[in-house]
């Protein structure tokens, strides 16, 4: 999924760039380590309109996801296009299924006009090292990547709809392209959502930056009659203004 300082780095540069903001590498990062029940999302490509606004400037493209699931394995390829611009972030996840649900084992992130970046969680050695930089972090069970994250989190909610109500939180181990931190969903409320096939009812989750750290705010927003799949996300700047949002166009089930 595009972010908001993708657009960012692509009005400073006159090019578009993807990156995330990743944890203070001298700071103690929290690993939390939950097991619980999971159902995955069927097999689908996804395809998203993309909308932006940056320093007033309006900007378009789409986004598709190719989620795959089976035979105690899953892959899943998310493609970014901009008008003008044409493939500007390819995100690839591939693992296995474990007790813990989605097991990553490779996370590819492939910038404009960039090299791609390599995250692998190494299963023999229990460590997650990087393809840039020399952190690396445990592996202790449930750990995801910045693709896999939402899909698990879908496959936890289809495993347990009646928990996720208002106030409840979802906690996470999340690996990017050169670090890891904690990622927390919190639920706020059921929530209507305009999409290209109607509108749907979804579950509206929000993941705020730490309170420690600045950084953009992550609205998402799963529909349980959509097989939970992720229907719009948007990314925010704290002190308002600038945005990225993702909204769904079309399911193609596999």
């Amino acid at each position: 999924m595009m972010t908001l300082t993708t657009l960012k780095h692509l009005l400073a540069a006159g090019v578009l760039a993807a990156t995330l903001i990743p944890a203070m590498a001298d700071a103690p990062v929290e690993h939390p380590v939950i097991k619980r029940p999971y159902k995955l999302a069927p097999s689908a490509d996804l395809v998203y309109s993309i909308k932006a606004k940056q320093r007033g400037i309006g900007l378009s493209g789409e986004s598709v996801s190719n989620w795959r699931v089976g035979d105690g394995k899953y892959s899943l390829l998310a493609e970014t296009k901009a008008a003008l611009f044409g493939k500007i972030l390819e995100q690839r996840s591939e693992g296995t299924v474990d007790d813990y649900g989605l097991a990553p084992f490779q996370f590819v992130e492939k910038r404009f006009r960039k090299d791609a970046v390599t995250t692998t969680f190494k299963r023999d050695s229990k460590t997650i090292v990087f393809g840039e930089g020399d952190e690396t972090y445990p592996l202790k069970g449930g750990e995801q990547d910045r693709n896999s994250a939402v899909w698990q989190l879908a496959s936890v909610a289809r495993a347990a709809p009646e928990k996720f109500v208002p106030g409840s939180e979802w906690a996470f181990f999340v690996a990017g392209a050169h670090d890891a931190e904690p990622w927390v969903f919190k639920v706020v409320k059921e929530e209507p959502v305009a999409t290209g096939m109607g509108e749907v009812a979804a579950i509206h989750l929000v993941k705020a930056p730490p309170p420690d750290k600045k950084g953009q705010q992550v609205d998402l927003w799963l529909a349980p009659s959509l097989e939970w799949y992720p229907v719009k996300v948007t990314f925010a700047d704290a002190d308002g203004g600038d945005y990225v949002e993702q909204t769904l166009q079309k399911i193609v089930k596999k």
